[in-house]
């Protein structure tokens, strides 16, 4: 079904909030933000909303703007011309990255695993990042990885104890915000994860 522009906006508006704004609830709220009619056509860049709506259907707007502002390690930066400038090719990027994902999953734990002490990965000495964020923010393992390894083991509230820096702040923000927007059969991860550890 397609969207009109006002729908278009309104979802960009509800996902960038989500990944932005610590308050904003995506799910929680459905989607729901308070946009004016009126005002939207009075924005001078309504034109890049009026052009997404014609060449997306509801489903894919939400997850075109889902795997933009999930990529970024800045959302709040992210604007709608250069959505539509680079968005499409991050929006197929991650269909592609999605539809593979048990697989690209469990080839980065058999990267992390394979020569690493599994909880030694986790382990935080001082104020020194653990080794599982190292290799995260070295691009060794996505961030898809990384939440679905939080959603099994839940190693970011202690991380959040233990680590007082903007960079965690950061990437503790991305996976709070990612985490409930990522449906995953949980059950299969952890399966996979309990295969790669005990199979060492």
């Amino acid at each position: 079904m397609k969207v009109t522009p006002i729908e278009t906006y309104k979802t960009y508006i509800s996902i960038k909030n989500h990944f932005t704004q610590l308050n904003y609830d995506y799910v929680k709220y459905n989607g729901k933000v308070k946009v004016g009619e009126k005002s939207f056509y009075r924005r001078k860049d309504r034109f890049w909303f009026e052009k997404l709506s014609r060449q997306k259907k509801d489903k894919e707007i939400i997850d075109f703007f889902i795997a933009n502002f999930s990529s970024v390690d800045d959302p709040q930066s992210l604007w709608i011309g250069e959505l539509i400038k680079t968005g499409n090719d991050v929006y197929l990027n991650w269909q592609r990255k999605i539809q593979s994902l048990s697989y690209i999953f469990k080839n980065e734990i058999d990267y992390l695993f394979s020569e690493n002490n599994f909880n030694d990965m986790f382990k935080i000495i001082g104020s020194k990042h653990p080794m599982i964020l190292k290799e995260f923010l070295k691009g060794k393992i996505s961030l898809e990885t990384f939440v679905i390894l939080n959603k099994i083991l839940g190693f970011e509230k202690e991380f959040d104890k233990k680590l007082n820096d903007p960079v965690w702040q950061s990437v503790s923000m991305r996976i709070k915000k990612y985490s409930p927007l990522l449906n995953i059969d949980i059950f299969k991860y952890k399966k996979i994860l309990k295969d790669v550890v005990i199979g060492k």
